[in-house]
């Protein structure tokens, strides 16, 4: 019975220790799986911040170049920005030595009275010569509007060449220019006069008619040419009737007005037989709408108080 106890007891210790046994291999494995779990946590996070750091640092150095071509670009720009600021600068000169060597003064248009009226930068008005465009100030012709707005669209705040025919000013003190919106080789040259003279430009387009006043005839020649055009294609105010919606002496050399009633031929009173004697403009200009030059029959001196050699002339 003892023996048998006694081996009991001996199975029952192995037992109890082969239990221990497993249990500390068990914690051990338990150990090492915590261990190798936490390595493997260990080793994802330092995987995932050595990539983030990666990434990190390429978009730094993508960016720093992308930096540094914005800077390339930049730089490139301004410096065809200086050249490109230089190169008109010296267009800009030569031009203007282009236009002192034909006599012409460069200018700002500042803004626009009329169809053939402006004022420049430095206040002064211009009188545009040898062209009329229908009226849009005190009183409105057909066409006026027209004619001021497109004028207004060419020349406000632009830059233009002024040239002198033979009158400086109007008795309005006006001064009386011809405008170049660019600088011609040959100031008579027709092909640049049509595509380089304002003036030019608003007849042949139709907005104006050829207005000459001695002594300023430069161009008149051209600008009747110019106009027959316009009028022969109905153009601008040609459209509204043969003679347009304002005053001109297109066909001046061919007319024949009649004279009123009132009219009496002079003899003895200093001019040549056959000229023509109206008491007052008023009379005059029923015959000659524009009034008549200093080599006209009908004129005569007493009609002629500004002493321009143009007598009852109408201002526009």
């Amino acid at each position: 019975m003892k023996n048998v106890l006694g081996c009991l007891g001996i199975l029952l210790l192995i037992t109890l220790i082969a239990a221990i046994i497993g249990l500390a291999i068990n914690d051990d494995e338990t150990a090492k799986n915590e261990q190798k779990e936490q390595r493997t946590e260990q080793g994802e996070k330092e995987e995932q911040v050595a990539k983030e750091k990666e990434e990190q640092e390429l978009a730094k150095k993508e960016a720093e170049q992308k930096a540094a071509e914005e800077a390339r670009l930049k730089e490139e720009a301004e410096q065809k920005a200086k050249e490109e600021s230089v190169r008109q600068k010296q267009a800009e000169q030569t031009t203007d030595e282009k236009a002192q060597a034909l006599g012409l003064e460069a200018v700002i248009i500042s803004r626009v009275v009329d169809g053939d009226t402006v004022e420049l930068s430095d206040k002064r008005k211009i009188r545009l010569v040898g062209v009329n465009t229908p009226e849009s100030t005190t009183r409105h012709e057909v066409y006026g509007k027209e004619a001021s707005d497109y004028t207004t669209s060419e020349l406000e705040g632009k830059k233009v060449w002024l040239q002198q025919d033979v009158s400086n000013k109007d008795r309005y003190n006006r001064y009386l220019r011809l405008i170049w919106i660019s600088v011609p080789l040959n100031l008579m040259d027709e092909s640049e006069i049509r595509s380089k003279m304002f003036n030019a430009q608003l007849v042949l387009n139709g907005y104006a008619q050829a207005s000459t006043y001695p002594p300023d005839v430069t161009y008149s020649d051209y600008f009747v040419k110019f106009a027959r055009e316009a009028r022969s294609n109905g153009i601008g105010l040609w459209a509204y009737g043969e003679n347009g919606t304002t005053k001109g002496d297109l066909d001046k050399n061919n007319s024949k007005p009649v004279a009123p009633k009132n009219k009496t031929t002079t003899a003895g009173s200093g001019k040549n037989e056959g000229s023509e004697s109206y008491k007052n403009c008023t009379e005059l200009r029923i015959v000659y709408p524009e009034g008549v030059p200093s080599t006209h029959p009908a004129y005569e001196s007493k009609h002629d108080r500004d002493k321009d050699n143009w007598a009852c002339e109408k201002a526009s």
